[in-house]
């Protein structure tokens, strides 16, 4: 790849197995940056730590979500994938922007102010449960992307503040040493997701056990896909597929011929509930048959795993490296010749 291309990174916590609507969501469109962005992915088991003690948890969630990413497609010849934990520039340049970031910035971090608020809601002390892990959770996301000169950033809405605070650090040390020691990246954010339904009609989220997730198999798929909650019309009756769990579930994974096509049904009252479920479990297995045997191929050799989580950690180390020179150099630490 050459030096001239702009360098996405997308990180993700391992907190479980991936669902249908994390697929949809976010691994699909994150894939899509590495056809014109030289492309950075990893792992970020060390974020994970705030909520994760087990290690034996931490490790197979870790390995799951490698397996993941190069399941659905990541070519690690092209992109590079890596485990957060084997970057240990990162976490040397953590502790150099957490000297430049002001606690009253860390303040109004939304994850902090949100438990703060809860806390007081509740009459506990401000800061009850709060770990500096959590506190200094901004600092090390900015040192997550910094450390790689990344131009874009895919966002949620929801995560636009983290961007925000990670220019704000980089353009504080700019300042103060008159350089361009740190590139400012920019969020790229999707204005319009659509948001995945679970099989209650509600947002596909493990918080409500109404997901549909990715690799369990095709018997048991068809089943969750079969418990979807519809309405009580007969299959001569005309449906609105705007409302209807099916069809948005179905949009979201069929062309948009099949689409059309079913929403003509919808309207026209030309087939039943049952026979889209048979429909939609048949358009979920062409889309996830193939990741799914990826998956447990991968999960099965561990060895291949590691061997391409090693592989990324070195690629991505020798651009960490350069950026941690040049703020080495700017600061006054290290050898001076």
């Amino acid at each position: 790849m050459g030096s001239d291309e702009l360098i996405s990174l997308t990180g993700i916590k391992p907190t479980g197995s991936p669902t249908l609507g994390n697929f949809l969501g976010m691994l699909r469109p994150a894939l899509d940056l590495a056809q014109d962005h030289r492309a950075l992915y990893f792992i970020a088991d060390y974020h994970a730590l705030t909520t994760v003690h087990d290690g034996e948890q931490m490790r197979e969630a870790t390995a799951e979500m490698a397996a993941t990413w190069l399941a659905v497609g990541l070519d690690p010849e092209r992109a590079v994938i890596y485990r957060q934990s084997d970057v240990p520039e990162v976490f040397e340049l953590t502790w150099v922007l957490s000297c430049f970031a002001p606690k009253g910035l860390l303040n109004r971090a939304h994850a902090y102010k949100a438990i703060v608020d809860e806390n007081s809601g509740a009459g506990r002390t401000q800061d009850d449960g709060v770990s500096m892990g959590l506190f200094n959770y901004p600092v090390l996301m900015a040192a997550d992307i910094l450390a790689f000169d990344a131009d874009v950033v895919p966002v949620g809405l929801d995560q636009k503040q983290h961007l925000e605070i990670t220019r704000d650090i980089a353009a504080a040390m700019n300042s103060i040493y008159d350089a361009e020691l740190l590139k400012l990246p920019e969020p790229l954010i999707r204005e319009v997701v659509e948001t995945v339904p679970g099989t209650d009609g509600r947002k596909m989220s493990k918080s409500y056990d109404n997901t549909l997730p990715m690799f369990i198999g095709a018997d048991e798929m068809r089943k969750r896909i079969r418990r979807i909650v519809t309405d009580s019309r007969r299959p001569e009756e005309p449906k609105d597929p705007e409302t209807d769990t099916l069809f948005r579930i179905y949009r979201a994974v069929a062309p948009a011929e099949a689409t059309e096509e079913l929403r003509v049904k919808y309207l026209d009252g030309g087939i039943g509930y049952g026979q889209v479920k048979d429909d939609l479990a048949d358009r979920v297995e062409e889309l996830l048959g193939g990741p799914r045997q990826r998956f447990h191929e991968l999960m099965d050799d561990r060895s291949e795993l590691e061997r391409i989580l090693a592989d990324g950690a070195e690629r991505a180390r020798q651009i960490a490296s350069g950026v941690l020179w040049r703020v080495r150099a700017a600061i006054g630490v290290g050898p001076s010749g």
